[in-house]
């Protein structure tokens, strides 16, 4: 007996709804990248530590944009190194 085939709309459709879903999950990863980096953000300007460039924006979509761009490992990583910056600011 032959096994059931969907037919190929339906291969493509489901092929489709998978890359939303990841889609939707890496676009919730960016957004929660971007708010907490605009966070670190108002607390290098809270603490006076002075750090500036593109990875000290104020522009929720300019962090967001850039997450991404990039892979899990380097937006992570981004929020690390701030972090190690101002705790390093606040220590003195």
């Amino acid at each position: 007996m032959p096994t059931p085939r969907l037919p190929k709309v339906a291969c493509f459709a489901l092929a489709g709804m998978a890359g939303l879903a990841s889609g939707a999950h890496a676009q919730a990863n960016c957004d929660t990248y971007g708010k907490l980096a605009v966070q670190q953000q108002q607390e290098n300007v809270a603490e006076k530590c002075g750090f500036s460039g593109p990875e000290w924006s104020p522009d929720l979509k300019a962090h967001i944009a850039w997450c991404g761009g990039v892979g899990p490992d380097q937006w992570k990583s981004q929020l690390q190194k701030r972090k190690q910056q101002l705790d390093s600011c606040k220590a003195k």
